[in-house]
């Protein structure tokens, strides 16, 4: 059950900038501001982004700049002593998007962006609903009925802004790869390429710190760190929990030299507006503590039950060779053209798509091959030959038959 929501802003008058004063990098991270209930909707231009007053400066009691118990969260940790490691990110763009749904066809409702600098001090933020022209989904769970989003303005017009907040960071959600495809499709839609780079997921952030959690979910990295939430499936003060996290979490992590779960992040280019045939749930993902709540994907990506090759695994790609009927293929990672097309296509061709990597795959697709995954690394351990997206499109455009006597006799190896 959500918590009591404050009094909802105008939904044309939304985005707003929360920027918080200067802060010596060295010092303790106050807890993060929660915006005071707007006012009456405002005649102003819709489109501006309205400037909040710094924490502390009296501009209401839920702007005080202060933590649940008027200072500074237990969770909070001083960036690590030492140097900073070097090839650790320059900024960050804490994000949090609510939805109409979990499917692939699913839209944004409202997002948030909390942006971060190298050491996880917060600089401002950002929010706004966003009008999806359909039902709004699971109103229980983010509280945005139809009525509050109708005067919202729709993804297009605030895709420039977004981009500016995203621009040259890297993303942080919680599950990442749910928030990056969400916003990535809805670039797409619009004809554009959202300007992220790279994601980094706190679940996986997390699990290599190995935090003691009795699970992923967001309320539960919350507790450990002494971050109190208040409004729960609430974009804004998600992203203001998850920022308030990520910070000791980095400072963690660059005390003990750990390198980032970085992941990389491919644009859409080709995509379907309907859901993957052959997937385990309606939703396009499965209820899991492994996210925010109890209404949560396990994955983005549901576990399709593709069909075996008809034809016998002729063994491994070798580099510069075609490809064949029956070879086992895996992919791992982001992918222009949406993951379920390629899918497709590579059984429509005659290859088998394997859902893990095993010394009988004949290639790993991945436009990620330094990516810290466990496809990534059994591939390597296997000594799976590895190829780019682009790569792997052109052989697609010829594919070797299988061999006339293997026809027929099935079986992937």
């Amino acid at each position: 059950m959500l918590e009591d929501r404050a009094t909802p802003l105008s939904p044309r008058q939304v985005a707003q900038q929360q920027p918080l004063p200067g802060a010596d990098p060295g010092a303790l991270q106050p807890a993060l501001p929660l915006p005071a209930p707007a006012g009456p909707a405002e005649s102003a231009d819709p489109a501006r982004t309205a400037e909040a007053e710094p924490a502390g400066t009296g501009g209401g009691a839920a702007g005080t700049g202060t933590g649940t118990d008027g200072g500074e969260h237990p969770g909070a940790a001083a960036p690590a002593a030492g140097p900073w490691p070097a090839d650790y990110p320059e900024a960050y763009a804490v994000v949090d998007v609510e939805t109409t749904g979990l499917r692939s066809d699913d839209r944004i409702v409202s997002a948030a962006v909390y942006r971060l600098d190298a050491r996880g001090t917060v600089q401002d933020s950002w929010y706004t609903l966003v009008n999806p022209q359909r039902d709004p989904g699971p109103v229980w769970i983010h509280g945005l009925t139809r009525e509050m989003l109708a005067d919202a303005p729709l993804f297009p017009e605030i895709a420039e802004e977004f981009a500016a907040r995203l621009e040259g960071r890297v993303l942080v959600a919680h599950n990442a790869v749910f928030d990056w495809m969400m916003i990535a499709r809805e670039y797409a839609r619009a004809g554009l390429a959202a300007p992220v780079r790279r994601r980094l997921c706190t679940i996986a952030l997390a699990r290599q710190l190995r935090l003691p959690l009795p699970n992923a979910r967001l309320a539960s990295l919350a507790e450990h760190f002494g971050v109190a939430q208040r409004r729960a499936h609430d974009a804004e003060d998600d992203a203001r929990v998850l920022a308030e996290i990520f910070r000791p979490s980095l400072a963690q992590a660059a005390e003990a030299g750990a390198r980032l779960p970085l992941l990389a992040c491919q644009p859409l280019t080709e995509w379907s507006e309907q859901p993957a045939a052959g997937g385990a749930s309606g939703s396009g993902g499965t209820r899991s503590p492994g996210g925010h709540g109890a209404y949560q994907w396990r994955t983005w990506r549901p576990n399709r039950r593709l069909p075996a090759s008809p034809y016998p695994n002729p063994g491994r790609y070798v580099r510069g060779g075609r490809l064949k009927q029956g070879m086992r293929v895996a992919f791992s990672g982001d992918t222009s053209v949406d993951r379920s097309l390629l899918e497709d296509r590579a059984v429509e061709a005659g290859l088998h798509v394997a859902g893990s990597v095993s010394r009988y795959t004949s290639l790993l697709v991945t436009n990620d091959p330094g990516a810290p995954t466990g496809k990534v690394t059994r591939a390597a351990a296997h000594g799976t030959p590895v190829i780019d997206e682009a790569a792997f499109l052109h052989l697609m455009r010829d594919v070797e038959p299988a061999d006339a006597a293997a026809e027929g006799s099935g079986g992937a190896g």
